[in-house]
């Protein structure tokens, strides 16, 4: 039986939470786009596995991120995520807990693309922050 776009989903934010980057690799489309605010230090379009890796390696110098899902439900044309990310700012031990939507779209069992929408405002004064 063919996994559910939702059970790929959900299977990549449990590969993320144990940073297993070959079952991310494995799950990318070559035509994979995704966005982030460019206002963000990792933020911006990424094409492509090796994109979304440029991203997530940005990410992962910044931050050491934890997902947390509320939700995770199949819309028809995508998979949405409503959250959070809670962690802290590695240049200062800042801690941060921003609101987030993760929207998928996933082709031949693969991910497709990604729009992250999460709380600028709330992650640039994380960022801001003086040291913990």
């Amino acid at each position: 039986m063919a996994r559910s776009d939702l059970d790929i989903v959900r299977d990549l934010y449990a590969a993320f939470a144990r940073r297993d980057l070959d079952t991310i690799r494995a799950a990318i489309h070559p035509a994979f786009v995704m966005e982030q605010s460019a206002a963000l230090p990792w933020g911006g379009t990424r094409r492509g596995p090796d994109g979304f890796f440029a991203f997530l390696g940005s990410l992962l110098t910044h931050l050491d991120p934890a997902v947390e899902t509320e939700q995770l439900y199949d819309s028809g044309q995508h998979i949405v995520q409503i959250g959070h990310t809670r962690g802290t700012v590695h240049a200062t031990g800042a801690p941060f807990h921003v609101r987030e939507i993760h929207i998928w779209q996933l082709e031949d069992g693969k991910l497709r693309s990604y729009h992250v929408h999460v709380d600028v405002e709330a992650m640039q004064a994380a960022l801001d922050a003086p040291a913990a």
